[in-house]
């Protein structure tokens, strides 16, 4: 018997992007969340008040569990205290689901990924709560993620740098310390993270620190984007600034994991090491780097992690690197064919390193750690950055192709990245449905991946605890708005593609005034429907206000669409008041779950819109 074969609950393989239902239609959700791999029926029933022994069992595999349900009682065994705790959540979750006594069953489960985790940009102006972390840390633990990172360019409050992080309402010693203990009190590691190569631009826009760029006066891409500095330049001073960094930020940890970053350095070569890269090329220095890097993060009893995307690009130095470091191969698009993309954006990303080969799907990430037999986790991510309403089709296309790749080829962890490129626009509550999905994946992709319908009602039950509430459609619908605007874009929405200044370079396509005032008023209806919402969580009044707020800019963005693209849309005057409006929403929705440092910088990027008003 397979999984398949054994699941008690009705499942429904639905591979395409998350489609309303038909009235009337039910679709069953399962007891469990994320489904075990292995669940076989018996006769009988568990009794309200049957005791259920535990017992350890080491030939489980690791964090495996085996829960055998009999009328009178029962027996749960485990392979560790991850197991131990995987059991009693899936043993609780059955009490809740049938509370007049458990049908009688034999589970036997245990996880595709020993590290099933997620990652939170808080780098790009928005530095969560204390409160926030707490919400987040909670639904991790019902989820099964095991493990959470903070990413940081500037936003930890380092002594001495005061410069960098004092306008950011950055994290400090005693937030990691309260957080980490929190973690460890859900099963869950809090890992460092700090880049420490390229993304140093709140760094090097300090005079203190320009003399370590790589091209202190930034740089120029061929089709004539002016860039600042972003890439520490490869020498002594620049790992002595990353070693002291480390030094302070380490302690505060309880996991010896730290994420070192290391991605995206487009400017190196252009600058202080031209020379360098002209004589040994540039993977070499790259990598010449990355070891001395990698060795100071072993020197102080670490584990180093950093991104793959340097190395996907010069696969011949992968055996190169030392098989305790753990490179984190990511990719962001579901597969799709990169010769529908435009010529002048394919010309335009190859400059950052970007491939065809590369956009296709998965496989290119991950195959120089393969060929070199080095260690390496996925990295998928929610499609909710660039977006403020999420691509939930995206993302859910993406995180399967990122399970199927990684199991695959023996990755040992999988980590869901949340971006916050562009401003971080896109509030917390976005990022739960592909958060959902992703879960069940890297728990075990043979009985969660077929469960794309049902998402909605998971998002409601194990993501917000707001059973039948409705939430989860209001938010599946929010992140299909993107794919029906006619225009499409890379990496983003052109929904806020619309709200950044500039031209909407990056979203090709056609659109049309009916199309786009049909999404305005979908979105006014779910304006609507989210107000009317009684949600059971703790954070319940702010996800409310939350998504209201970014259904409002969204709202703002399709109609900025349509003024860019000469429709009738509303008046300047109406569109200066509405964006006011809006923009008082998103403040106080920020401040309700992140911290004020960042909020003006964030907003500064869709309040340039009044002056365009203004002009009109």
């Amino acid at each position: 018997m397979n999984a398949a074969e054994a699941l008690p609950w009705p499942g429904r393989l639905c591979r395409e992007a998350i489609l309303p239902l038909p009235l009337g239609e039910a679709v069953p959700i399962p007891p469990i969340y994320p489904c075990p791999r292995l669940v076989e029926p018996r006769t009988g029933i568990l009794g309200v008040i049957d005791p259920v022994a535990e017992t350890t069992q080491t030939a489980l595999p690791t964090q495996g569990y085996e829960l055998d349900l009999a009328p009178g009682g029962g027996r749960l065994a485990f392979a560790d205290e991850a197991g131990r705790r995987h059991g009693r959540a899936t043993l609780a979750q059955l009490r809740r689901a049938f509370p007049g006594g458990v049908p009688a069953q034999r589970i036997r489960d245990w996880p595709d990924f020993p590290v099933r985790g997620y990652m939170l940009d808080i780098s790009r102006d928005r530095v969560p709560t204390r409160e926030t972390l707490e919400h987040l840390v909670q639904r991790m633990d019902r989820l099964r993620l095991n493990h959470l990172q903070l990413y940081t360019e500037h936003t930890f409050a380092y002594p001495g740098h005061e410069i960098v992080w004092r306008d950011a309402s950055p994290l400090d010693v005693n937030d990691i310390i309260w957080l980490d203990q929190l973690c460890s009190a859900h099963g869950i590691e809090l890992a460092a993270n700090q880049n420490l190569f390229g993304h140093m631009e709140r760094w090097l826009r300090h005079e203190p620190y320009r003399h370590l760029a790589e091209s202190p006066a930034g740089w120029q891409t061929g089709f004539g984007q002016r860039m600042p500095a972003s890439v520490l330049r490869p020498c002594k001073e620049s790992l002595a600034l990353a070693f002291d960094l480390l030094d302070t930020l380490l302690p505060a940890f309880s996991s010896r994991r730290v994420n070192i970053g290391c991605d995206e350095t487009f400017e190196l070569g252009r600058g202080a090491s031209r020379a360098a890269v002209e004589r040994l090329g540039l993977g070499r220095v790259y990598l010449d780097h990355l070891l001395r890097l990698l060795e100071g993060v072993r020197e102080r009893g670490c584990e180093p992690l950093f991104w793959g995307d340097v190395v996907r690009n010069h696969p011949e130095l992968a055996p190169e690197l030392p098989r305790d470091a753990v490179g984190l191969a990511w990719h962001y698009e579901a597969p799709f064919d990169p010769e529908l993309l435009p010529e002048f954006l394919l010309k335009a990303i190859a400059e950052f390193g970007i491939t065809q080969d590369s956009l296709r799907c998965f496989e290119p990430h991950v195959r120089p750690f393969v060929e070199a037999e080095r260690p390496f986790w996925v990295c998928p991510g929610t499609s909710s950055w660039n977006t403020v309403v999420g691509r939930l089709d995206n993302a859910l296309g993406n995180l399967r192709d990122a399970a199927e790749t990684g199991r695959k080829h023996g990755a040992s962890g999988f980590l869901i990245t949340d971006w916050g490129d562009g401003g971080h626009h896109q509030p917390p509550s976005v990022s739960l449905p592909p958060l959902v999905f992703g879960a069940g994946l890297a728990w075990c992709a043979a009985s969660n991946a077929g469960l794309q319908a049902q998402l909605p009602d998971l998002v409601d039950e194990a993501g917000f605890e707001s059973p039948g509430s409705g939430l989860g459609g209001l938010l599946a619908g929010l992140g299909g708005l993107h794919a029906r605007t006619g225009l499409t874009r890379f990496n983003g929405s052109p929904i806020h593609s619309a709200l950044m200044p500039g031209p909407l370079v990056t979203a090709w396509g056609e659109t049309d005034a009916p199309k786009l005032n049909g999404l305005v008023a979908e979105l006014d209806e779910i304006v609507a429907a989210v107000e009317r919402l009684r949600l059971g969580c703790g954070d319940g009044e702010s996800v409310k206000a939350e998504l209201v707020a970014a259904s409002r800019l969204a709202r703002h963005g399709l109609w900025r669409l349509g003024r860019h693209k000469g429709l009738p849309m509303p008046e300047d005057a109406a569109l200066a008041r509405d964006l006011a409006e809006a923009a008082e929403l998103q403040r106080a929705a920020w401040l309700a779950r992140s911290r004020r440092g960042g909020l003006a910088d964030s907003m500064a990027r869709v309040e340039h819109a009044f002056s365009e008003y203004a002009q009109g």
